[in-house]
């Protein structure tokens, strides 16, 4: 399934894709899409439910975040070792943790505004996955069973903030809008391997992003059994996996970063695509 939520910031509705790409609504079915939906059983009820019996959404309605309500939005850094290298940084021997603010959040085509003064506005698209039940120090060989679903992050990042203005990396990658996520969530079962997903990024019109899951440092399975030992998941939570190589920081000889006016598409295969325009600065 490929679940939404669309309409107004603040009130979004809950939705279902159907095969043709319409929005079919939920309301009747579930309140919203949050933690207390993406339990196994209550996706299995969703599941059975035919689309075409559903109301279909008519227009092209604003996509917001596809989930409501998140408690954490945890980022792994460097988890890609081509980028690890482009940022001049030290190949990770463990999972660098860091959080979002959960305000960031917002929908994947919502504009990004860079906070005043921003000069080292920069991009990064990865996989980010739901969890769907509580999770505390899970195997490795149970950790998918704890993965509600798959969808689009862009990680964006002020790398002054991030790098230059003290050692905690949440500065840099929560300010307002810096986590546009969607459009949809894509529950486990129709992602065979969350390990084999082409994934690129592109502004104004030039690709700058182009890599694959497969080449992450640390898999999905490795980061629940991580990080659900740091600390309990619960419903709901948010964990971005990190980006391949391509972001701004890494260009040579002269890095590129965003300003206003700037517009970022991004995508990975089975889980739509993003575009936002940039403001502020």
């Amino acid at each position: 399934m490929k679940l939404c939520r669309y309409g107004e910031p603040g009130a979004e509705k809950p939705g279902l894709v159907d095969a043709s790409g319409n929005i079919r609504d939920l309301s009747a079915h579930v309140r919203d899409i949050d933690g207390s939906t993406l339990d196994d059983a209550t996706l299995a009820r969703l599941r059975v439910i035919s689309p075409d019996s559903l109301p279909r959404v008519a227009g092209s309605p604003r996509y917001g975040a596809p989930v409501a309500g998140v408690g954490k939005f945890i980022a792994i850094g460097l988890n890609y070792s081509d980028h690890a290298k482009e940022s001049n940084m030290p190949i990770p021997k463990e999972p660098i943790v860091f959080s979002k603010a959960t305000t960031c959040i917002q929908g994947p085509n919502d504009g990004v505004v860079l906070p005043k003064g921003s000069v080292k506005g920069d991009w990064e698209v990865e996989l980010a996955f739901v969890i769907g039940r509580t999770a505390k120090a899970v195997s490795e060989a149970d950790a998918l069973d704890y993965v509600a679903g798959y969808m689009i992050c862009n990680d964006v990042s002020e790398r002054e903030w991030q790098l230059e203005r003290g050692a905690t990396w949440d500065k840099g990658k929560g300010f307002d809008t810096f986590g546009p996520i969607g459009p949809w969530l894509v529950t486990r079962d129709e992602i065979a391997d969350p390990q084999n997903l082409a994934m690129w990024l592109d502004v104004n019109g030039k690709r700058f992003q182009t890599g694959n899951t497969s080449t992450m440092i640390f898999n999905v399975r490795q980061l629940v059994a991580y990080v659900s030992f740091l600390f309990t998941l619960k419903p709901g939570d948010i964990i971005t996996t990190g980006t391949p190589p391509g972001v701004g920081m890494g260009v040579k000889p002269n890095p590129v970063f965003l300003k206003a006016g700037d517009v970022m598409r991004l995508g990975i295969d089975g889980l739509g695509e993003q575009q936002q325009k940039v403001t502020g600065g």
